[in-house]
Order: C-alpha cells, then sequence, then structure tokens
C-alpha cells in the first residue's frame, strides 16, 4: 500500500482504521484496482513518477462523517484531497493535487435537502448530479429549472466550486454566481456555514448571500480551506418561451461596434440569454472549428467570394412572448441604425414547456436539460491531433471587446503554431460570464513521451498570455502553480494572502495542499 510523502505505514494504517470505523470498512479503498477510479485519465503525467495518484480513498455518507474522516486525517498531518463526484474532466478529474492524498470522495452524499419553488431555490449535497436535480424537478411537477454545462452528469456543487458554467439566462449561467449558502467541514473537523446559514433557525440561508460582517463564500471556490458538505443554489423559474435570433455583419470592421452594442444590450437586459459571436467565413465547412481571424482585406474579400457573413451574433431570449419579441424587434431597430448590410433570422421559437417532440429539435442545455451529447463532438476527430487520449482546457479570461476577441485569437494561434500545439477551439471566444470574453480551447493529450514536451509548451502559452493581461480562470493542476504565479501582482500577494488564510484555517495543511498554487507551510518550496 502506498502511503503518503512523510506519513509512517503505522501513523497511515492507524488514520484509515480510524476512518473505517467512521464510515464502514466496504467504503475506505486502498487497492490498486479501487484506486484506479481516481486517476485523472486526462493526465499530462499519465504513468511518469510525477502523476498525482491516490493512497487511498473514502467515501462518507453523512457531514458526521466527514468531519470524523478530517478529524482522523488532521490528527495525524495525512492529506485528503475532497471531490464531489470526480467528473472534472480536462480539468484534472478526480486525482488528487498532491500526490499521496487520501481522496474524499462525496458520491455518497447525495441528498436533495430542499427545493423551495417560491424562493426558486435548492440545497443539496455534494454528491447530487445535475442528472438527479433534473430528474427530482421533473418528478416532482417543479415549474424551476437548472442551468446545466455541457456534460451532465457531474456534480451541481463540484462544477460551482471550480467555477463552472452553463447557458441559460445570465442570473444562472455562472454557477459560483448562483450559489446561495455553503457548509463546509473545516481542517480541525468544526462544522461552518456561511450567509444566513450562521443564524441558528435562519429561513433565509438561500435568499440572501451575505449575512453578517465579510462574505466568506468565496473562500471555497478553487479552494484548499474545508470540504463543502452543503450548497445552496438559485434556480431559474420557467419562462413563458424562449427566442433565439441571429444578426448577420459582412465587414470585418464591424467586429468592434458590434460587440459594443451586444454588450449594451446584454447589461441592460433587452435580452437575457447567453450569446454568441462566431464567423460563418471562417467556420465554412466545419462549423465547429474556428479558423485563425485574417487581415481585414483578406477577410473581406472571403465574403465576398463566398457570400458568407464576417461575423454572426446570436442572442436568446426568455420570458413572455410579447415581451421577447418586443426586444428582438428593439435590437433590430438598433442594429439597422448602425450597420450596412445588416440582415436578421429568427432561429427559434418554442412555447415552453418543452413538448417531446420539442426536446429533440432543441439545444437541451439551454433548457436546463442535462445530458451528454457533448461528448460526440468529438466522435468524428478535430482534425491533426486525432486520435488523442484525452485533452486539457485552456481557459483564458479576455476582455469582451471586439479588439480583444480578434487579439487574444491571433495570438494564441500564433504562438501554438509556433510551438507545435494541436489546438481545437469551439469559437471566437465564449460568453458564460455577462461581462467577460473566455477564449476555450482544447489541447490533446497522450499516455506516452508527447507529454513532456506538451507541458513546457503549454506553461510558455500561459506566459505568452500573462504578457497580455490574459489568465487563465481554471485549469488542470500540472498548470495550476504556473497559473497562480501569473497573478503575480505585488510580489504574488494573491498567493500570499491566500497561504496567510490557508495557515489559519488549515494549520496542519491536509486538505487539498496545493490547489490552484496554495500551499502549506511544510510543503511550500519544496513540495514536501
Amino acid at each position: 500500500m502506498t502511503t503518503p510523502k512523510g506519513i509512517s505505514a503505522q501513523v497511515f494504517a492507524d488514520g484509515l482504521a480510524e476512518m473505517r470505523s467512521a464510515v464502514g470498512a466496504d467504503w475506505v479503498f486502498t487497492s490498486q484496482e479501487d484506486l484506479h477510479t481516481y486517476r485523472d485519465f486526462y493526465s499530462v503525467l499519465w504513468d511518469e513518477p510525477d502523476e498525482r495518484v491516490a493512497s487511498a480513498a473514502v467515501a462518507p455518507a453523512s457531514v458526521e462523517e466527514v468531519q470524523a474522516v478530517v478529524r482522523a486525517a488532521n490528527a495525524r498531518g495525512i492529506p485528503v484531497y475532497p471531490i464531489s463526484t470526480g467528473r472534472n474532466l480536462g480539468y484534472g478529474g478526480a486525482a488528487p493535487v498532491y500526490s499521496g492524498s487520501v481522496v474524499i470522495d462525496l458520491k455518497r452524499m447525495n441528498r436533495i435537502i430542499d427545493v423551495d419553488e417560491g424562493n426558486a431555490s435548492c440545497l443539496v449535497e455534494p454528491g447530487v448530479s445535475y442528472f438527479d436535480m433534473y430528474r427530482h424537478l421533473q418528478e416532482t411537477g417543479s415549474k424551476l429549472w437548472l442551468d446545466v454545462p455541457d456534460p451532465g452528469w457531474g456534480s451541481m456543487v463540484g462544477n460551482a466550486l471550480d467555477s463552472g458554467g452553463g447557458y441559460t439566462a445570465a442570473p444562472y449561467r455562472g454557477h459560483f454566481e448562483a450559489q446561495c449558502g455553503i457548509e463546509a467541514v473545516l481542517g480541525d473537523g468544526e462544522l461552518f456555514r456561511t450567509g444566513m446559514g450562521a443564524l441558528p433557525g435562519s429561513e433565509t440561508w438561500q435568499q440572501y448571500k451575505m449575512g453578517i460582517g465579510p462574505s466568506l463564500d468565496g473562500l471555497f471556490r478553487q479552494s484548499s480551506l474545508g470540504v463543502v458538505t452543503k450548497m445552496g443554489f438559485w434556480l431559474f423559474p420557467q419562462p413563458e418561451a424562449y427566442l433565439s435570433a441571429s444578426i448577420d455583419l459582412q465587414r470585418f470592421e464591424d467586429v468592434e461596434p458590434l460587440v459594443d452594442l451586444f454588450n449594451e444590450l446584454e447589461y441592460g437586459n433587452i435580452f437575457n440569454g447567453m450569446p454568441s459571436i462566431t464567423s460563418p467565413v471562417l467556420t465554412r465547412g466545419n462549423p465547429m472549428m474556428f479558423q485563425p481571424v485574417p487581415e481585414p482585406e483578406v477577410m473581406n474579400r472571403m465574403v465576398e467570394e463566398t457570400g458568407l457573413p464576417a461575423w454572426r451574433a446570436t442572442a436568446g431570449f426568455y420570458g413572455p412572448e410579447k415581451v421577447i419579441r418586443a426586444q428582438w424587434e428593439y435590437m433590430r431597430d438598433r442594429f439597422s441604425a448602425q450597420f450596412q448590410n445588416v440582415t436578421f433570422k429568427e432561429n427559434q421559437f418554442v412555447k415552453l414547456p418543452l413538448s417531446a417532440e420539442d426536446m429533440q429539435k432543441v439545444s437541451k442545455a439551454r433548457f436546463g436539460v442535462p445530458s451528454l451529447e457533448i461528448f460526440s463532438v468529438g466522435s468524428n476527430g478535430f482534425g491533426d491531433f486525432n486520435p488523442s487520449d484525452g485533452h486539457i482546457w485552456f481557459s483564458a479570461i479576455i476582455p469582451r471587446t471586439g479588439k480583444g476577441l480578434v487579439e487574444a485569437n491571433r495570438v494564441m494561434r500564433r504562438e501554438c503554431a509556433r510551438l507545435g500545439i494541436p489546438l481545437f477551439m469551439f469559437s471566437p471566444a465564449v460568453t458564460c460570464w455577462t461581462r467577460s470574453f473566455v477564449l476555450f480551447a482544447a489541447v490533446p493529450v497522450y499516455k506516452d513521451g508527447r507529454n513532456k514536451e506538451l507541458r513546457d509548451n503549454v506553461q510558455e502559452i500561459i506566459r505568452i498570455c500573462a504578457q497580455h493581461g490574459w489568465g487563465e480562470y481554471r485549469c488542470p493542476p500540472a498548470f495550476q502553480d504556473a497559473v497562480m504565479d501569473s497573478y503575480s501582482f505585488n510580489n504574488n500577494i494573491l498567493r500570499r494572502v491566500n497561504e496567510r488564510i490557508k495557515d489559519a484555517l488549515d494549520p496542519n495543511g491536509i486538505i487539498s495542499a496545493g490547489r490552484y498554487g496554495v500551499w502549506p507551510k511544510h510543503l511550500r518550496g519544496g513540495r514536501g
């Protein structure tokens, strides 16, 4: 049996014995076969000495059992790594950041504790998947919607804690922003609640985030400060109808005023569904593959030769039919007044709730319906890097401007080509969050020697993006130190403050050591 670095076999065995007494012998896993489940199958360190692997795993079924497991670990300095369901593909999966940690697998904590129709909220445990919640809402006849990420098999809590996003209306598609109320077990086993949950008998835990004093929910986002055991979410009341409509523009130069006007209209709630901006002329032949942005005269010539628009902006509207049709009419008026040769198209109008026939025609995620359809996207390969053994995500926050969109795509394409990094980009930018763009790129990984060069090159891309002011908001464990390094204002004060908080709340440094570049005292520098 593998033991964590610096922990003797006897101390480790004693800790596991105490955990078994808390959760039951069947729910502590130490065999290689069982621990294979907790590998990152998209790891850029696969089968190398530095691959992040678990020494054991334990699956508690209640808050009390989580507390007992954490206390057993804390008393002996055994590192632990909590996961909700471990479905974080492309960002680390179920594997710990610090190799040798005991994974605390919270999949058995799968209770939907409360759904409040009037307040449009819920309270769940970390083992609740999007499928679980969707099924519950359907079976109870609820009029509430989820906001879901691409694959619906993951945990609501886990996705929010890693800042996942979805596709419906603006207040809900940033999943951590839509949370309200967290319960967590701290490093010493104490139970902590944020916001109104700190008030005994509170009836407003999922209604008001802040409570009194500093708001501490953010301490648990991408964090190593506790094991989250409950989380509340705001849900989306089912609207009367949905409308998707698009606007086509013909010139390269239209991109900057396009983004400016789109921002104004979304920020002013003229439309509330997730927008997208793409380029039909740059995706011709493969709507999923976005080509490099050429110089203006080249792109304009391509538009003339193909008859395809330079840019297509698509907006979604949720609400009463009369209202959303009036909003769409207003958008058409604004674009007609500002742009030449603009064309409009109503792509889809749906009355809600969805019929069985509608369900076969719509993009399910835009209606809060979880699925696994995203995995079919790559079934035919993404070009030169197929077949690969998976992918990692490169996810940089870039300015929500036309200039930012074009520059980020050009720099990313140019530098990845120079370094020989195969790249698949879904679109010029993604708009999960209303005030920024996210440049999402899938980078293939392999279970052979190619990963060493890939790691070095991705580290270089992180540095290049940082030089332009573009920082990743989320990344796989192999790059979390490098990304945290890039947030370097005032001699990396962000990391240093995080370390102070870590030392105060988890002085033995047992929880999620190294997660997002925050290491406990005894592992700083040499990492143990």
